[in-house]
């Protein structure tokens, strides 16, 4: 059955889905977690030091207090292996052991009672400092201080300023958090039990003090809560002891609480400069990429903090804002400066243009004031701001206020060997979305018809040359009047994006050119006979390279005789006589025999007209 806080949790949760907006700003720490304490729980924590220690012991004491022979059996909720719940997990090995099986695992006190818990009050089967432990390695460590550096070997025993007990990396932190609260909750004040101290080094036993201290903190910043310890803390609470670990919740108050006023830490975005009060920020731009495409993956950030001491501090996000980390369980270690890594991005779609924006902030979470200017809680937030261009494709078009797709230009009728008539078009990228539209690549120009004739001086484009957004780009169409005849060309142009994500194959544009290019009267016509034919061409002959007239053999008029005018004779003689409409002319050697015989071949005259 779901008790009344759980209820009352369901009840706040169901609220504020209901009453967020459709595009609300999301910012991680308005969001409950699985394992977070009531919104109130710790408010009158608000104090420092020694302080702070009294109003924390004050919110948690006098919690529902268990017979010791009930803990066996809470222990295997509390302590429940999360991949088998009818497990459990035994604190130093890590051994996942069947909870029923009561000869392989006993419990441990992590303060042992030789070290001032008393065997009849409620710190002896305080859940918050009882764990469930394998028989012999109960017994190895007996009552030991804690100690060892943090990643330096296996649980066991270890030589650390005297013999001392290092309780593994797995439980490092989750032990040096229940000590805290060990030291936080007996104070004395409670009948049975005694005033329960946290010193340095490794203190001697039958007294009422646990080391070492320094340890302890050291573990607590290497090692921050993980989903068993919030998971445990949580159930102790709701199900049994109905008070919490405030160092877990909170593990912040720790530095005030055990060591000093004076955290030195100071946290910034790396490769940024941090201003006077230890803020920096930074902006990660994603890119552009097309409408559709897939969003761009996270981007790595790295955190540097400066200063000896450890701190905890929190990732939250808002507007599309997102991160690997959003929670207030990441630290920095102790003994230095410190390194962090996160990635950072955007949490959306790309399903229409526009600029999308978040950020990430980081906030130090250390409480202490009296470390410095941007230090500690002097240290301003570190932003991280993302965006996203989210591009719509480009538009060609023949038109800059309209889609034109087809375009078609008639050079009319001109004269055999005038001036080549010429005619310029433009190219245009439409703007889809204002401010965010692509640019233009023209990829592939392909030409059918009488491309010889009929051409332009279109090229491909791409890359830096590609055309932008609200641009044109101008070209140039010719005639060549060389020849004679009726000609028509389409060019067919296709375009592509730039090169971005998600860049297409766009529409292509079709340019169509027609022209007729027809000889200026009897233009071949060199001896004036009326008629085009082998006399023409011995004119030509004669002024070949000399002439610059008519009459000796210039049909185009540009006032000399070469081979363009012998052309414009070959195709006139040949539209003149049908018998010669498909031969070939002549080399200019034997042209005169063939007029010759086609004279004593016929009855009639080379002109046309009846025979008698």
């Amino acid at each position: 059955m779901v008790n009344g806080w759980r209820m009352m949790r369901l009840i706040l949760t169901v609220l504020q889905v209901a009453l967020v907006p459709a595009i609300a700003v999301r910012v991680a720490p308005c969001v409950a977690g699985p394992y977070d304490p009531p919104p109130t729980y710790y408010s009158s924590a608000t104090g420092s030091g020694v302080t702070l220690k009294s109003q924390l012991h004050n919110i948690i004491d006098a919690h529902t207090v268990f017979s010791y022979s009930a803990t066996r059996n809470i222990l295997k909720v509390t302590d429940r292996d999360p991949s088998n719940p009818s497990r459990i997990l035994l604190v130093y090995d890590r051994v996942s052991q069947t909870a029923s099986n009561h000869s392989a695992w006993n419990r441990e006190h992590t303060w042992p009672r030789s070290r001032g818990v008393d065997s009849s009050g409620p710190d002896n089967s305080d859940l918050h400092q009882l764990r469930p432990s394998t028989i012999s390695v109960n017994s190895d460590r007996g009552h030991l201080n804690f100690g060892g550096a943090f990643g330096a070997q296996g649980y066991g025993t270890v030589s650390d300023g005297g013999l001392k007990w290092y309780p593994g990396d797995a439980d490092a932190g989750m032990i040096a958090r229940q000590q805290f609260y060990t030291a936080t909750r007996y104070d004395n004040s409670d009948s049975a039990t005694d005033d329960l101290e946290l010193v340095a080094g490794n203190p001697g036993i039958n007294g009422t003090t646990m080391g070492d201290l320094n340890r302890l903190i050291e573990w607590h910043f290497a090692a921050p809560p993980d989903e068993f310890e919030l998971r445990r803390n949580d159930v102790i609470y709701d199900s049994y002891q109905r008070n919490r670990n405030p160092y877990v919740d909170r593990p912040e108050f720790v530095w005030s609480v055990f060591v000093d006023q004076q955290n030195d830490s100071q946290i910034a975005i790396a490769g940024t400069t941090p201003q006077g009060n230890g803020g920096s920020t930074a902006h990660v731009d994603l890119g552009r990429v097309f409408v559709g495409a897939p969003t761009p993956s996270n981007q790595p950030i790295t955190l540097d903090k400066t200063g000896n001491d450890g701190t905890y501090y929190r990732v939250m996000t808002s507007g599309l804002g997102t991160s690997n980390k959003v929670d207030s369980y990441n630290a920095f270690r102790t003994g230095g400066v410190d390194t962090a890594s996160l990635s950072v991005g955007l949490d959306t779609d790309t399903s229409s243009a526009g600029q999308l924006v978040g950020s990430v902030t980081i906030d130090n979470l250390d409480i202490t004031t009296d470390g410095g200017a941007g230090r500690g809680a002097n240290d301003a937030d570190d932003v991280i701001d993302i965006t996203l261009d989210v591009i719509d494709h480009a538009n060609p078009s023949f038109a800059s206020d309209i889609d034109l797709d087809v375009l078609t230009h008639d050079f009319g009728t001109v004269t055999l060997g005038e001036v080549a008539p010429t005619w310029t078009f433009d190219l245009f990228n439409l703007e889809a979305t204002t401010d965010f539209t692509a640019a233009l690549e023209l990829d592939e120009i392909f030409a059918s018809g009488d491309s010889a004739t009929l051409t332009t001086d279109l090229s491909a484009f791409a890359g830096d040359d590609a055309l932008e957004v609200d641009a044109n780009r101008e070209f140039t169409a010719m005639l060549d009047t060389s020849v004679a005849g009726d000609f028509l060309t389409t060019f067919t142009l296709s375009f592509s994006d730039e090169d971005l994500p998600g860049a297409a194959n766009l529409e292509q544009l079709q340019l169509t050119l027609v022209g007729s290019v027809e000889p200026a009267g009897e233009a071949a016509d060199f001896d004036s006979d009326l008629d085009i034919d082998g006399g023409d061409y011995l004119t030509w002959q004669q002024g070949f390279m000399q002439g610059t007239g008519q009459d000796q053999g210039d049909a185009n008029a540009d006032m000399i005789v070469d081979d363009l005018d012998l052309t414009i004779w070959r195709q006139q003689y040949a539209t003149q006589s049908a018998l010669l409409t498909s031969e070939i002319v002549p080399e200019p050697t034997t042209i005169t025999s063939v007029v010759v015989s086609l004279v004593f071949w016929s009855p009639c005259t080379s002109r046309i007209r009846s025979c008698r």
